[in-house]
């Protein structure tokens, strides 16, 4: 099951950069995109999958360390075991790792398969995925 949260979207001032992240230019309006609510979300599915009794393992696809105390809760007082499938090769949560029964780094590979086409189109018109995703 997908737990989403929403997104949140504001304009506000940022410098030009390049593919890089190098400072290229002058500040410029962006529409800024954030991602809310996912994490606690997905903690109280858990732990309502938990108290329910739904699972003896349950896999999450994170890196959200904001997930140890359900993690912690549903090991510890209840003897389920977690694997953690981390999408992030380069930088794991320590303390994620650190709380689950096994862990796991999802290759790139299939990363890149599960990955949208680089141009789509809604009612608006076409829209482009950047070259360095």
């Amino acid at each position: 099951e997908i737990i989403l949260g929403h997104f949140l979207s504001r304009v506000t001032t940022l410098p030009e950069c390049d593919n890089s992240g190098k400072l290229t230019g002058p500040m410029r309006q962006v529409l800024k995109t954030e991602e809310k609510g996912s994490d606690v979300n997905l903690a109280t599915e858990l732990l309502n999958d938990c108290f329910q009794n739904k699972f003896d393992n349950a896999i999450i696809v994170s890196n959200d360390s904001d997930l140890i105390a359900p993690i912690k809760l549903i090991r510890e007082s209840f003897g389920k075991r977690v694997t953690i499938l981390n999408p992030h090769k380069d930088s794991p949560s320590t303390l994620l790792q650190q709380n689950a029964d096994k862990r796991y780094t999802i290759e790139a590979r299939y990363l890149k398969k599960s990955q949208f086409d680089l141009t789509l189109s809604d009612e608006k018109g076409a829209f482009y995925k950047p070259p360095q995703w």
